[in-house]
């Protein structure tokens, strides 16, 4: 008489024994939010491969939001005012002249405004970066991890944003930025300067960074394809940007 699969510990081998054949996920732990601000610049690699398996971004968004409104909070009103006249008078609008109420008010309204439109706008890129990577390209990503690749991200342009603070303050232009202009200065004043103009080079860095994270979400999605499409999306709103600077 045959043994049965039973005496012979073929069923108990099935059942207690780990099928080796499947590979093992490889528990990341992430680190603390001042690290991860801190790996953004130094180890971008690093920190989006613990972020795509624990996609954490309320208290990096929240972080760089700030950062945004205290580099506005630091701009005189006054500067903010004049380059609303000039634009004014550009498109033929008379600019009133506001109380001085209404200039005590605006100290927080500026910074107050850019602290939520920083809010808003990681929300609407992540959605529109899911929509094109996860819906349109078929990478296997999900909204809440294209969402903490962005809001960690962003924060170095936030930071470069305090950075040049005193620079805006010193050319009289609360807009200046480091931008892709000013390798090419020697260029007629015009549309296709204002372009290079909206490229700031901040941006461009942590549109890098959020490829190397797109990279890290989908491992099919190599990075210089993620970048292509980052650095596209950057160069679209550029040129729309430029058609009203």
């Amino acid at each position: 008489m045959e043994p049965s699969m039973e005496d012979s510990g073929v069923e108990g081998r099935t059942q207690e024994e780990p099928d080796h054949r499947q590979p093992q996920r490889e528990t990341i732990e992430l680190p603390s939010l001042p690290k991860r601000l801190v790996s953004v610049f130094v180890s971008p690699g690093a920190l989006t491969q613990q972020l795509a398996a624990d996609p954490r971004w309320l208290g990096a968004m929240l972080v760089s939001a700030v950062v945004v409104g205290v580099a506005t909070a630091l701009i005189p009103v006054d500067l903010f005012l004049e380059a609303q006249r000039q634009a004014a008078m550009e498109r033929g609008v008379d600019f009133p002249e506001l109380p001085q109420r209404m200039r005590d008010l605006m100290r927080f309204v500026f910074p107050t405004f850019a602290v939520l439109s920083t809010v808003l706008f990681t929300f609407v890129f992540a959605g529109l970066y899911t929509l094109i990577f996860a819906f349109i390209l078929g990478d296997e990503g999900r909204f809440k991890q294209y969402l903490a690749m962005l809001a960690h991200a962003w924060f170095i342009a936030a930071v470069f944003g305090l950075l040049v603070a005193p620079l805006r303050i010193a050319t009289e232009n609360p807009q200046f930025t480091l931008n892709l202009a000013s390798f090419f200065f020697f260029l007629p004043d015009g549309y296709f300067l204002n372009v290079l103009r909206a490229l700031d080079l901040s941006q461009i860095w942590a549109t890098l960074v959020f490829a190397q994270g797109a990279h890290a979400i989908d491992r099919r999605r190599g990075f210089g394809s993620a970048a292509a499409v980052g650095l596209g999306v950057l160069l679209a709103f550029a040129l729309v940007a430029g058609r009203f600077m």
